[in-house]
C-alpha cells in the first residue's frame, strides 16, 4: 500500500494539533458554562431577535437562509439585519445607506442591502452594543435577524437557528484547530431549529431520518433539510435577466468558501467552464483583475462570459468601471434555498415566535 507523503504529513500535523484542540474546546466549554450558570449575563431585547449561525467555520450557507427569512417577513414586519461585517475596512457600528460599499460593511451585508433596500442593514462586532445602536437609529424596527451570531452569547436570541452542511455535519467534526468547529458538538443543544443545508434536492427520507438520529435533537428542537436552488442569471451592469446557452464558455470568478456546487451546476448547462478561484470574502486586487482579463483574452475566440456569485459581485462592484471598459459580459448567478419538506412548519415556528414575543412585550407594557 503506497501512502502519499502529503497525506502522511497532513495526518501527522493534525495529530500534533489535537492537544491544542482539546485546550480550545475546554476554554469554549468553560465560557459556555459561565453563561449557562448566569455568571456571565446575556442581554435580552423586547424586539424579537432571530439568530442564524453555525458551529463550523464558514461555508454552511447562512446568507441564503437569512435571505429566506427576509423574504418571509418583509411584507409583514419592519425587518433589520445585523452582521459582524467580516473583512470590512471599518470598525464599530454602521448602518448602511444608498452610498455604502462592501468596503464599509462587508460583502454579505452589502448583498442584503442591494437585494432588500427597504430593510435596515447594519454591522457591528459586538451585538450587545450593536443592537441598541440599531434601535436608536431605527426605533420602528419590529424584527432583528442576526447573521453568524450563534457564539455571541452576550445577546440572548429568542430563536436560535443552527445550520450545518450536509457534506460536513457538525456531529462528525472536531473543535479547532484539529477540526473546523468553533465550539464543541454539545453546543448544538442551544438551538431551537437545526437546518441541514446544501442537501441533494432528492435526499431520501431514510437518509434524512438517519441524519436526524445522528443529530439526536432534544424534544423541543426541530430538524429541517434544505437544498440550493439556482435562479436566473442577471447582467452585472444593468440588472436585466439573461439566459445560459448550451454553447457558451464561462469564466467562473469565485471568492466563496465552496464554489464546487456552482461549478457543477454550470458545467451541466454550458459547453465549458474555467474556474478562477480566490479566498473566501476576497477583495479583488489589480493583479486579480489582470488575471481575469488575461483569461478572457485567451478565450477571446469563444466569446466568454464572466459569471460570479452575488457575494462576489458586491466586491467586484468596487471595480465596476474597469470591468465595463473590457466589453466582456459579466453575469451574476443568484442562489436561494428551498426546503425538502416541512417548509410550512418552519415558517410557522418563525412567525409564531415573533407573534408570541410581541404579545408578551405588549402585555408587560400594559401591566407596567
Amino acid at each position: 500500500m503506497n501512502l502519499n507523503p502529503l497525506m502522511i504529513f497532513v495526518s501527522v500535523l493534525k495529530l500534533l494539533l489535537y492537544p491544542f484542540s482539546l485546550l480550545y474546546g475546554a476554554i469554549m466549554w468553560l465560557r459556555n458554562r459561565l453563561y449557562d450558570t448566569g455568571i456571565y449575563s446575556s442581554v435580552q431585547f423586547s424586539v424579537p431577535v432571530i439568530s442564524v449561525g453555525n458551529l463550523s467555520t464558514g461555508g454552511t450557507g447562512k446568507t441564503p437562509h437569512i435571505e429566506y427569512l427576509m423574504r418571509l417577513l418583509r411584507y409583514e414586519y419592519l425587518v433589520a439585519t445585523q452582521s459582524r461585517g467580516y473583512k470590512r475596512r471599518s470598525r464599530g457600528f454602521k448602518l448602511a445607506d444608498e452610498s455604502t460599499t462592501a468596503y464599509e460593511i462587508g460583502d454579505e451585508p452589502m448583498q442584503f442591502k442591494l437585494k432588500f433596500p427597504e430593510m435596515s442593514v447594519s454591522v457591528c462586532e459586538e451585538r450587545m452594543t450593536g443592537i441598541p445602536a440599531l434601535l436608536a437609529e431605527r426605533p420602528e424596527t419590529e424584527v432583528i435577524l442576526l447573521d453568524d451570531a450563534y457564539q455571541h452569547r452576550s445577546v440572548k436570541a429568542g430563536l436560535n437557528i443552527l445550520i450545518t452542511d450536509y457534506s460536513r455535519p457538525f456531529y462528525t467534526d472536531y473543535v479547532l484547530p484539529f477540526g473546523n468547529l468553533r465550539e464543541g458538538r454539545r453546543a448544538a443543544k442551544r438551538a431551537h431549529v437545526i437546518i441541514v443545508s446544501k442537501c441533494p434536492a432528492d435526499l431520501p427520507e431514510a437518509e434524512r431520518k438517519a441524519i436526524t438520529a445522528r443529530i439526536n435533537p432534544l424534544p423541543h428542537q426541530k430538524v429541517f433539510f434544505t437544498h440550493i436552488r439556482y435562479g436566473t442569471c442577471f447582467d452585472f451592469f444593468t440588472g436585466n435577466p439573461v439566459s445560459l446557452q448550451k454553447e457558451q464558455h464561462i469564466i467562473l470568478v469565485s471568492g466563496i468558501a465552496r464554489p464546487e456546487p456552482m461549478l457543477h451546476h454550470l458545467r451541466e448547462k454550458v459547453a465549458d467552464v474555467h474556474l478562477l478561484r480566490y479566498p473566501d470574502h476576497h477583495y479583488f486586487t489589480t493583479a486579480n483583475l489582470e488575471e481575469i482579463k488575461q483569461t478572457c483574452k485567451n478565450w477571446e475566440a469563444k466569446q466568454p462570459v464572466i459569471i460570479t456569485t452575488e457575494k462576489d459581485a458586491t466586491r467586484l462592484a468596487l471595480h465596476r468601471d474597469t470591468l465595463q471598459a473590457w466589453g466582456v459580459p459579466v453575469w451574476v448567478l443568484p442562489i436561494e434555498i428551498d426546503f425538502i419538506e416541512g417548509k410550512e412548519q418552519f415558517d410557522q415556528i418563525v412567525l409564531e415566535y415573533i407573534v408570541d414575543t410581541r404579545m408578551s412585550f405588549y402585555a408587560a407594557m400594559e401591566n407596567f
